[in-house]
């Protein structure tokens, strides 16, 4: 029922005179046939407190406890009704197929075998810069012009991609620790997921200069590690060492957005480390050692790059571990970590019957298949 006052909208002089039951009547949608006491008690109190500055509670303001438990059992009716009928009816009409969800790329990334022209096109990689801010450097991966802007050549794009995660696939397969580094906006949420594929480090903000070649001193308060050839950490043997241990450098970088990380890119320049970047045609492929030209202000192309990057570093990894599995080491521990320290006289005892029982004998020569790697327990630098 809905009910409008006018009375103690207007004013005193509208409150003078009294409100016939019919006016009442006129602005209501239902019949007042149960609430009739209630319009006479109101009435009254309108001519009674007509030149009164304090005005009585008004019964009609207060609604029915009864309608509201109605209307609280028709909700959950209605709610009820409207699951049945989408479960009835969720199997009718069309299937709208493929429906494009912003995400795709960051929950499941594409494999390296995955990647495709049709996907390169979709994901937007063919677009350049103007023809003005080329750099000439990149005429070979320009497939034409076409509006004043440099279309890039996906067959480049493809090939170079392909190339790049057979590299990534591959340190990480020796053990190598990868650097994903994005810097704009948009592009955390895909180095975060390749990182994680990886096993490797994230970067998403402001690149500190001298990470890498003062890394001793920015460095210092991050933790390490020692892990085996399974990845399972020791926590005993190492502690003396890993206090003392220098911080340690990335044996890969994969950089998004070369432009805004030059200095970073010089300085893995300066100690030999491989890098590998998304190159526009604006930016100079001899800043990296790996070039992936593509389009870098696309957020699609980037998600599809780095997933595909962040796939082929988990396969790497998987097989690894596999190769583990079977005895078979890939990779080297670090010079100067050694064998693990041991104290009492029974621990000594203990660790040389245990390497004299794994001991393996390889032609004439004797190696001990006890292997140990280091590597930085934060995945973000």
């Amino acid at each position: 029922m809905i009910l409008r006052n006018i009375a103690l909208r207007h004013g005193r002089r509208a409150l003078a005179p009294p409100l016939r039951k019919s006016f009442l009547r006129s602005l209501t949608t239902d019949t007042l046939t149960q609430d009739s006491i209630s319009v006479e008690e109101s009435i009254g109190q309108q001519q009674t407190s007509a030149y009164s500055h304090e005005l009585p509670i008004n019964p009609l303001h207060f609604s029915n406890p009864n309608n509201a438990t109605r209307a609280k059992e028709g909700v959950k009716e209605n709610y009820f009704l409207t699951k049945h009928l989408k479960k009835r009816t969720a199997k009718l009409g069309a299937v709208v197929e493929p429906v494009y969800v912003p995400d795709t790329f960051v929950r499941n990334p594409p494999k390296p075998e995955d990647v495709t022209l049709e996907l390169l096109l979709a994901s937007q990689s063919h677009l350049g810069h103007s023809t003005s801010l080329w750099n000439p450097a990149n005429q070979r991966y320009i497939f034409g012009i076409r509006q004043g802007v440099h279309i890039i050549s996906l067959e480049e794009t493809a090939a170079h991609l392909r190339r790049a995660a057979k590299v990534v696939e591959g340190v990480a397969y020796h053990g190598g620790l990868i650097l994903f580094v994005g810097t704009r906006a948009g592009q955390s949420s895909a180095v975060v997921k390749a990182a994680e594929l990886a096993k490797g480090c994230h970067l998403f903000e402001r690149w500190i200069p001298g990470t890498i070649t003062n890394g001793d001193q920015l460095l210092a308060k991050c933790d390490l590690k020692v892990v085996d050839k399974d990845d399972t950490e020791i926590t005993s043997g190492f502690e003396t060492k890993v206090e003392e241990w220098t911080a340690l450098k990335p044996d890969l970088v994969v950089c998004l957005n070369p432009l805004e990380n030059y200095i970073m890119l010089h300085e893995c320049g300066l100690n030999n480390i491989p890098t590998m970047g998304i190159i526009d045609t604006d930016a100079d492929p001899t800043w990296v050692t790996y070039p992936i030209p593509a389009n870098d202000d696309s957020i699609r192309c980037i998600q599809v790059i780095a997933g595909v990057l962040g796939r082929a570093g988990e396969e790497g990894q998987k097989k690894r571990l596999e190769a583990a599995r079977t005895g078979t080491v890939t990779w080297l521990p670090p010079p100067g970590l050694g064998r693990p320290e041991v104290g009492g006289e029974a621990e000594k005892a203990s660790f040389a019957a245990k390497s004299a029982q794994s001991t393996v004998v390889q032609g004439n020569s004797e190696a001990s298949p006890v292997f140990t790697r280091q590597i930085g327990d934060s995945p973000e630098l």
